[in-house]
């Protein structure tokens, strides 16, 4: 099987693409590769404190690598870090990066362009596949998850810290995709047929949190009333057991 590391973003999708490598066995998953927010130690985007990220990895018997970002981290230092990782991955043998992206275009292509500069091939077990179809097999699977993040223009704060079971998806706008492909929430899964046991947390409480898009250094295009940046968000705090 050929040798590869899995992006992992702590969610379900992350999980759902583990398990389909696991199934189709092409590649093997010896790895795990998931950016932080050094400032305050938690997932980028998720918000999950990285003690859980480690349990996580830990039930999932795989070794994971970190790669720390600040909050002010722009594209041009992103790409530079994540060149850092993707090199030290290509020199440990590592030849196939594993994403749980479904039908973001333009997300698949930069993934794609960065990682042919370093001589790495992507994998797209989920790509494509129907949303809907995908979070029922996730919940068929037994995989358990809870919603840790809301976009909240499009989910009020009810949807942050629930489970994700057949009543949430049913409970979804019609506005906001099954698996949250267009970033509308976040989750953190737990258990599954690919954990060898629970990963223990309490439901802690939320927080709304406001972002203002800022400039980059190498493009201007971004302003502060740009209506299009999603800036309020709901976090569900997770305290480990």
């Amino acid at each position: 099987m050929t040798k590869a590391y899995l992006n992992w973003s702590s969610g379900k999708d992350s999980a759902l693409s583990l398990y389909y490598s696991k199934k189709q066995k092409e590649y093997k998953v010896e790895k795990l590769l998931t950016t932080i927010n050094k400032d305050i130690d938690r997932v980028t985007m998720h918000g999950v404190r990285i003690k859980l990220l480690l349990q996580q990895a830990e039930e999932l018997g795989l070794p994971i690598q970190i790669s720390e970002l600040s909050a002010e981290t722009n594209m041009e230092e992103y790409n530079r870090k994540m060149k850092e990782a993707t090199d030290s991955l290509l020199n440990n043998g590592y030849t196939h990066s594993i994403f749980g992206d479904i039908f973001l275009e333009d997300l698949k292509k930069y993934r794609e362009d960065q990682l042919k500069s370093v001589g790495l091939t992507p994998v797209f077990p989920l790509w494509k596949k129907n949303t809907r179809g995908l979070i029922s097999e996730f919940i068929d699977l037994d995989f358990k998850a809870v919603v840790v993040c809301t976009n909240s223009k499009y989910l009020n704060d009810s949807f942050c810290g629930r489970i994700i079971d057949h009543q949430f998806v049913l409970d979804l706008p019609e506005n906001v995709d099954p698996c949250g492909e267009n970033g509308e929430f976040h989750t953190f899964v737990f258990d599954g047929p690919v954990f060898n046991s629970p990963v223990k947390f309490e439901i802690g409480e939320k927080v709304n949190r406001s972002y203002k898009p800022t400039k980059d250094n190498d493009d201007n295009c971004f302003q502060e009333n740009d209506e299009s940046w999603d800036t309020e968000f709901c976090f569900c705090d997770l305290i480990p057991k």
